[in-house]
């Protein structure tokens, strides 16, 4: 199973383990889930629970998330497992709003817009926005904690590419993405689980 990070225990020192949200029947479909409010299914629950197991490899103090059920849900799986109760559900950290696409398959949402721009839909660049808006937030209201936040795919990607400039790989169902700051710009950890080379950004 990979490893968890253990935070830092500095005063200023901040680590945010971002979590997606355990699978869903529209992540088996395929279909763009965006702010529909779509439950785990079993798989997700699973999910879930084994990244509950990782992180409790660690240390951990809050645990937030977004309020849309699939990540709520998803976090209180975690919290179980880590022994912490879900202590604010952040809107910022709610998915990217499809607009009229919400609910059709990707393929089915490029076919009518290939561009990418779905009417009634959110842009990228706000819902990076508001996702790194967040995450600066949660660095200034937990000094010297650690966090857990879970949330979804695309938002975190966002955040991710905020961070590291250039676009990240697809985040999986209940993977985990840890960065850290103490106050002086952010690090990224791990992607996905997966090591990263340790840069400041």
């Amino acid at each position: 199973m990979p490893e968890t990070p253990s935070p830092d225990s500095t005063p200023n020192h901040v680590t945010v383990a971002l979590v997606r949200h355990g699978e869903t029947d529209w992540n088996l479909e395929g279909r763009l889930q965006g702010s529909s409010d779509i439950p785990l299914n079993d798989e997700g629950r699973r999910q879930a629970r084994d990244a509950g197991i990782t992180l409790s490899a660690g240390s951990w103090d809050v645990l937030v998330s977004s309020p849309l059920v699939r990540a709520a849900e998803t976090a209180d799986i975690i919290g179980h497992v880590v022994g912490l109760t879900r202590s604010a559900d952040h809107d910022d950290l709610v998915e990217r709003r499809f607009g009229h696409a919400e609910g059709l398959t990707g393929y089915e949402a490029w076919a009518y817009w290939p561009d990418g721009r779905y009417p009634g839909g959110e842009s990228r660049a706000d819902l990076a926005e508001r996702g790194r808006r967040r995450l600066d937030l949660l660095a200034e209201d937990h000094r010297g904690r650690s966090v857990i936040a879970v949330a979804h795919g695309g938002v975190i990607r966002a955040i991710l590419e905020t961070i590291i400039g250039h676009p990240p790989p697809r985040i999986s169902n209940a993977g985990i993405s840890v960065v850290e700051t103490d106050g002086a710009g952010w690090t990224v950890r791990t992607i996905d689980s997966v090591p990263v080379r340790r840069r400041r950004y």
